[in-house]
């Protein structure tokens, strides 16, 4: 495959979805509320 044919595929693979920067932020955000209500489950509950 040359180098032009190997753009022309990359180019034509995205779909027009959201950006990916966007969404780590976003999962990254989630991920750590997630783990502070797990915690603060754990302390109210006495498990820990």
């Amino acid at each position: 495959m040359t180098d032009a044919a190997a753009r022309r595929t990359r180019l034509r693979s995205r779909t027009g979805g959201p950006s990916d920067d966007r969404d780590r932020l976003l999962e990254h955000l989630l991920g750590w509320a997630l783990v502070v209500v797990l915690a603060m489950l754990t302390t109210r509950l006495g498990i820990l």
